[in-house]
């Protein structure tokens, strides 16, 4: 969950599975799927998906440090650090 920060998909080719706290939405080619700042929320990626993602800064760097920082032990303080927190 980012509790700042506003998140965007827009799906090119194939499906998006998106799950929240109490559905699950399915998107494809042409959807676009806007998930607002507070709102938890993860997603999973069909065989062969293409996708736009539309991150703030705050969001391109925590995937950036997630992707430097790779220890599993060290997940949830990177997230805290950017304004957002790991659910599962």
């Amino acid at each position: 969950m980012h509790h700042s920060d506003d998140e965007a998909w827009h799906v090119l080719a194939g499906e998006l599975t998106f799950r929240y706290a109490d559905r699950t939405e399915t998107a494809g080619p042409g959807t676009t799927v806007f998930v607002r700042a507070g709102t938890a929320h993860t997603y999973s990626t069909g065989l062969g998906a293409r996708y736009l993602i539309i991150l703030t800064p705050r969001l391109s760097a925590l995937i950036s440090a997630l992707q430097t920082d790779r220890d599993p032990t060290h997940q949830h303080e990177i997230y805290r650090r950017f304004d957002s927190d790991l659910l599962e």
